[in-house]
């Protein structure tokens, strides 16, 4: 592989010999992906859905993290063919798509990221940090030993399509989201409810049975252990923001009574 570039999340995968362990960095700062990065994490999920992430904020975090021995994957809001091109274009080599329902979504997604003839992805490499402006030498034509393509499963009925969907050609792998399935369950808030949690492991079941590796998201340390003992290949434990604001809170819960005797002694 050229030195330009990393091996892929997805052969990270395809070789590991334990669970891969990643956090979300939702921030949109390339700072703060850069610290997690040299946490000594597996793999970092950039995240465009849900975090105030664009074209140019993901740049700058692919550069702030290109330096560490650690995968980023970026979360793409939508199954869109030309933003799937243009992250691609960027320099992601990893891309998770969200709320993938059915096999057709998933081999449109397929398409969108690999070269024609076996995809659609427009051609610009001469342009694009992705073939680093044509100094990687080939890499159109092997372009997607470059790529990885993982995609969520997170409602009903890509749980009951799920073995459909990991059995797609150039699907990597298949990442659960258990909080928007409790959702399109109606029972949201709810992941434990033991309806979710059997939908889960049905989806973990069908895609192992299909040959391929299947994730999770969790915050909770108990449930997250709980996951690795029910054979998930890779998770997220961990946000960046969700660590800083429940951190802040910790330290206004411990000094809130002080500082504000403090302040009340002052104004005496």
């Amino acid at each position: 592989m050229p030195h330009y570039l990393q091996p892929t999340f997805s052969s990270t995968l395809a070789a590991a010999q334990t669970p891969q362990v990643g956090m979300w960095v939702c921030s949109g700062s390339p700072l703060v992906a850069e610290i997690c990065a040299g946490s000594g994490l597996d793999w970092l999920l950039i995240d465009m859905e849900h975090a105030p992430n664009g074209i140019e904020s993901v740049l700058a975090q692919l550069l702030a993290v290109g330096g560490y021995p650690i995968r980023p994957v970026v979360r793409i809001p939508v199954a869109d063919t030309v933003l799937i091109k243009q992250i691609l274009d960027l320099g992601a080599q990893d891309i998770l798509v969200p709320m993938v329902s059915n096999a057709e979504e998933a081999q449109c997604i397929v398409e969108a990221a690999h070269y024609p003839p076996r995809g659609r992805r427009g051609v610009g490499a001469a342009l694009a940090r992705s073939g680093r402006w044509n100094r990687v030498d080939g890499y159109l034509e092997h372009a997607s030993e470059y790529v990885g393509v993982h995609v969520q499963i997170e409602n009903a009925d890509g749980v009951q399509n799920a073995a459909e969907i990991a059995a797609v050609d150039g699907i990597d792998s298949i990442f659960v989201g258990p909080a928007d399935l409790a959702a399109s369950m109606g029972l949201i808030g709810q992941q434990d409810h033991p309806d979710v949690v059997a939908a889960v492991q049905h989806t973990f079941d069908v895609v192992h049975a299909a040959g391929k590796p299947v994730g999770v998201n969790t915050f909770e340390t108990d449930e997250a252990h709980q996951m690795l003992t029910r054979g998930v290949d890779y998770i997220l434990v961990a946000a960046d923001v969700a660590m800083l604001a429940r951190g802040s809170e910790q330290i206004a819960a411990e000094f809130g009574t002080e500082r504000s005797d403090r302040t009340r002694r002052a104004s005496y």
